[in-house]
């Protein structure tokens, strides 16, 4: 399945759990490894501060910055104030997908069945985020693809190694990529243990598409 390796790594680093204190030691070892893609997860410790850092240092115009776990109308305007361009949601909320879409923000709504994900195309979302991957599998998300408008990408969610077995499966069958979440990054981890993992995820993503 070849694709051009020097493009985008198509990876979303799920960052639940970071502070304030160690998002940006956290994110630089991330952009290090190739990623271009960061989530802080709204249930992290004043996560809309760290959100705010980062498009502080990183900016917007080759990153994608902002917040999951967004699942509230409330909640996804206090991002969109920070500057944010991500908006990631565990669930299909359409005012939520909305308003991000309106703001010009890339977004990434949880889906988990066909009705949820023409839902959220309707509002306007071109990613969907198959969350958890546990309850689509493979078979599941080869079968949603093949009805959805052809311009959607699909990004698995939940349980996702740095392996071939866990990944190419779903790149072979159409994923776009993976949203990475207690794989990639946990509070628990060292900055030095996350860019590791950082580059192994880049490493088999980057081996399987070259094949």
């Amino acid at each position: 399945m070849s694709r051009d390796t020097n493009s985008e790594i198509p990876l979303i680093a799920i960052l639940r759990g970071v502070t304030p204190q160690t998002i940006l030691d956290v994110a630089s070892v991330l952009v290090e490894a190739g990623f271009t893609k960061l989530e802080v997860p709204l249930n992290s410790p004043n996560a809309i501060e760290s959100i705010r850092m980062l498009v502080k240092e990183f900016g917007t115009e080759s990153f994608e910055l902002g917040a999951g776990t967004v699942t509230r109308l409330d909640l996804a305007e206090q991002v969109l104030e920070t500057g944010a361009n991500l908006v990631v949601t565990p669930n299909c909320n359409i005012e939520v997908i909305k308003t991000a879409v309106d703001a010009g923000c890339v977004t990434y709504p949880g889906v988990v069945t066909p009705t949820e994900a023409f839902n959220a195309v309707h509002a306007g979302a071109t990613n969907l985020k198959l969350f958890p991957i546990s309850m689509v599998g493979v078979s599941g998300m080869s079968a949603m693809k093949s009805v959805l408008p052809s311009n959607i990408d699909l990004f698995p969610v939940g349980g996702i190694d740095a392996t071939i077995d866990s990944m190419s499966p779903y790149l072979n069958k159409g994923a776009k990529g993976f949203g990475l979440g207690s794989q990639l990054y946990t509070p628990f981890m060292t900055v030095s243990e996350v860019g590791q993992k950082a580059k192994a995820f880049v490493k088999t993503y980057n081996n399987i598409i070259a094949q």
